[in-house]
């Protein structure tokens, strides 16, 4: 039986890598599905998890030059880490019929390592952020077939010689993923809903409580708002309900997948929520994220972002100013105080033709949904070519 192993470099690009291996599943339901995460312990739904694997303190958010996370996460033992993870894939030898690299091109070059014909997924590079320089475009070269996140970028590599495609974003799938939830489970009386994504990292456990303290002040006089909680893969519910509940009142779930809720006299005011975030974005009316894929995503799905301008370091850091070049006006960037921020958010929920505004500009930025299933379409078409050339 044919395996195929993708290899992310992510919390966002295992979600991706999960999306697209849903749609595989679809084309190829005998094929085997195996997933290293180089980044994290996050796994995939999808795919059977293989090889070594261990959280950094950085979460993997390392921007060239930052060299506080790199020497955190070095001792933290990322170098022996990539050791073990190097000789793990030199060991698979053989064993795969395709390797789909997710991530920049360190996924890639760690993906070759399996001597096995390689794709490539790309996810944050784009020439209106950052484009691929000339030692990732060589080496992007040695892939079967090179995906980016959009047409321009992909434009780009080909006039360098390197022939890449643009077959949509997949962030834009992750709203509609197949087999998604009911709409408006986690909306039960509420007559509008703000979505808090706190993001699949470490810092999501310190950074929920500050979200939900600035909504706790925009829904006070507002009795028909309340919010959805995102539980992202990889957090851990109870530890999430302990951050909360050393100040606010938190109790169990009444519904399926809400695994606490959050009572302010009487009133249930946020749910949690641990099901697809497609569900989750199709109900709200905002979203307050301090997310990275997750915020793109709800871009994607025409939803308005705010974040804290202030993430990871000064005013604006390296990650939030990447986002917002990204998603233009759709990502709003808003005070670090809870009460200055309750204002913005106030502001904006009261301000409907603006959200429309801004989410069509999401929409435009981040494109339609279907790419992750022309990618299992390509993948499905290579295993077939493959298959041929050995049988």
């Amino acid at each position: 039986m044919a395996r195929l192993l993708f290899v992310t470099n992510g919390h966002g690009e295992v979600a991706i890598a999960d999306r697209i291996a849903a749609d595989v599943r679809m084309l190829c339901p005998e094929l085997e599905l195996d997933h290293l995460a180089l980044v994290g312990a996050m796994r995939m739904r999808n795919a059977r998890d293989v090889g070594p694997r261990h959280p950094m303190p950085s979460g993997g958010l390392i921007a060239m030059g930052d060299v506080r996370n790199i020497v955190r996460d070095v001792r933290a033992g990322l170098t022996r880490l990539t050791i073990e993870q190097w000789r793990f894939l030199r060991g698979t030898r053989r064993a795969y019929a395709l390797v789909v690299a997710v991530g920049d091109a360190f996924a890639l070059w760690m993906a070759l390592r399996t001597s096995a014909p390689c794709l490539y997924v790309g996810t944050a590079k784009s020439v209106h952020v950052a484009p691929y320089g000339a030692a990732e475009r060589a080496l992007l070269r040695r892939a079967r077939a090179i995906f980016v996140r959009d047409e321009a970028t992909a434009a780009a590599l080909r006039s360098a010689g390197v022939l890449a495609e643009a077959p949509g974003n997949v962030i834009a799938d992750l709203y509609d993923e197949p087999g998604a939830e009911m709409p408006g489970t986690p909306f039960e009386d509420f007559a509008s809903t703000v979505a808090l994504l706190p993001g699949s990292r470490e810092r999501a456990y310190a950074d929920a409580p500050l979200l939900v303290e600035i909504f706790d002040a925009v829904a006070r006089g507002r009795p028909g708002l309340g919010a959805v909680l995102s539980i992202a893969p990889g957090i851990d519910a109870e530890r999430m309900k302990d951050a909360l509940r050393a100040v606010h009142d938190v109790r169990a779930g009444s519904l399926p997948l809400v695994p606490f809720e959050i009572v302010r006299d009487g009133r249930i005011i946020v749910r949690a929520w641990s099901g697809g975030i497609g569900t989750l974005l199709r109900g709200a009316s905002l979203v307050l994220g301090q997310a990275g894929t997750a915020n793109e995503a709800a871009a994607a799905a025409g939803v308005p972002v705010l974040a804290i301008a202030s993430e990871y370091g000064g005013e604006r850091g390296w990650y939030r100013r990447r986002q917002a070049q990204l998603l233009g006006e759709a990502l709003v960037t808003i005070s670090g105080d809870p009460l200055q921020a309750a204002s913005q958010v106030a502001e904006l929920l009261d301000d409907p033709a603006r959200r429309a505004r801004l989410g069509a500009i999401g929409r435009a930025r981040m494109g339609a949904p279907g790419g992750a299933r022309r990618i299992a379409g390509r993948i499905a078409g290579l295993l077939a070519s493959i298959g041929k050339s050995t049988a």
